[in-house]
């Protein structure tokens, strides 16, 4: 059973890797891609940026709670095959797009299938014992650190042969993975676990309300929203802001996400193994929310481009706060709703996707544009500072009565082990 869990595990970390990758190839490109398609400049392209992304977070937001709800009925396998191959189909899509609208429809499509995540997280859920949910919760951001060590440095040299061939890219990874989940991956959920699929728990507000059912995971929902919002100003920003700002080509923005992904990486698949059990999950909570704010305010004021490479290092310290969240949201949850509260989360996080994008895009649209009344590039950053601020408050509001379970404390990693082996 423990080779199995072991198993199961490098398969989930190795699927999400993959599939980060392949996202992460077409980053350094994107903007480049709409200006090709659409003209203008970088402040323009970054708003119909944040649109393609509403595109994508609001199917997410309908659809992620089906298909989470799906995973509870008929396993957590066919869905995560499901969410592969409709990437794929998406980035050929993008490869191929003749305008703007294409772009739009493949945007959608990854909207509809986009549910690795909530299911890998219901898959780690489901084969991890209460102690080490913290800690293999970690190996998701563990998987998209590396995945973005690889992916931007692999789609800025790509970009440099045309803007869409990065994307030829990702589909070719990403069916690849769908062919080795199909011959590889076990299912995780035992049928006896299963419970009968309901369509007023999995429409996407039902989704939302359902964290009421658990007063400690509705505490925090405002929290997580704020959290969201907060992140998108660099998720949706990022790209648009250096290349304008600083005149970063494809292969720059790359290597600074490859730099991101190897921080995150380390932090989520190593540090926090440290950090968990000294401070606790509380702790490490409001610890990694305070990094990000500080993070997020240097990126605001910087003034040259390699200041952005050196306060990576205090915002991508705060990635000790989301695995601790996520552990303290799901130990309030039974097994066989694991998939229900996996997909109500990402509902949520593709409510805030829904108005992040356009918000964090628009707002550097507003203050770089020609006739803007006052040039703040670092206005985004800034914005997104402060709704993290906001998430401390309320974290700490909704957390003052926690008990932190004994095994926080107790959990001590065997340095004779691989980082990978947390399942045991």
């Amino acid at each position: 059973m423990k080779d199995r869990k072991q198993a199961s595990m490098l398969f989930i970390f190795i699927t999400l890797l993959i599939d980060v990758i392949g996202f992460g190839i077409i980053i350094p490109v994107l903007p480049d891609l709409i200006r090709e398609l659409n003209g203008g400049n970088y402040s323009d392209a970054s708003r119909i940026g944040g649109w393609l992304l509403f595109a994508f977070a609001i199917m997410q937001f309908i659809f992620s709670p089906i298909l989470g709800n799906l995973s509870d009925r008929f396993g957590r396998r066919p869905v995560l095959l499901f969410s592969l191959f409709g990437f794929g189909c998406d980035y050929l899509l993008m490869a191929l797009a003749p305008d703007l609208l294409w772009l739009f429809i493949g945007r959608m499509l990854a909207g509809i299938t986009g549910a690795s995540f909530t299911t890998a997280g219901a898959y780690i859920a489901d084969v991890s014992p209460p102690e080490k949910k913290a800690q293999n919760f970690g190996l998701i951001g563990a998987a998209f650190g590396m995945g973005f060590i690889i992916g931007p440095a692999l789609g800025g040299l790509l970009g440099e042969l045309g803007s869409r061939v990065p994307f030829y890219g990702s589909a070719i990874i990403t069916f690849l993975n769908f062919i080795y989940g199909f011959f590889i991956l076990p299912e995780s959920l035992p049928k006896e676990q299963r419970r009968k699929f309901e369509w007023k728990r999995a429409n996407p507000l039902g989704a939302l309300l359902h964290l009421k059912k658990y007063p400690l995971a509705y505490g925090l929902i405002i929290s997580l929203i704020c959290i969201y919002i907060a992140a998108h100003s660099v998720q949706s920003n990022w790209n648009f802001f250096t290349m304008g700002t600083f005149g970063w080509s494809e292969r720059q923005v790359g290597l600074s996400l490859a730099l991101v992904g190897l921080l995150v990486g380390l932090v989520q698949g190593v540090l926090i193994r440290y950090t968990i059990p000294k401070f606790g999950q509380k702790k490490s909570l409001y610890y990694g929310l305070a990094l990000y704010t500080i993070g997020l305010i240097l990126f605001g004021i910087a003034s040259e481009g390699w200041m952005m490479f050196v306060f990576l290092i205090p915002y991508c310290l705060g990635g000790i706060g989301m695995p601790a969240l996520q552990a303290i949201i799901s130990s309030q949850v039974p097994a066989n709703e694991q998939g229900e509260l996996q997909g109500s989360l990402t509902s949520l996080m593709s409510a805030t996707s829904i108005i992040g994008p356009v918000l964090m895009t628009n707002t550097y649209a507003a203050f770089t544009a020609e006739n803007a009344p006052v040039h703040f590039a670092g206005a985004a950053f800034l914005l997104g500072a402060v709704f993290m601020f906001v998430s401390i408050l309320f974290a700490m509001r909704s957390l003052k009565h926690y008990q932190p379970v004994e095994h926080e404390k107790q959990f001590v990693p065997d340095e004779k082990k691989p980082a990978i082996d947390l399942v045991e």
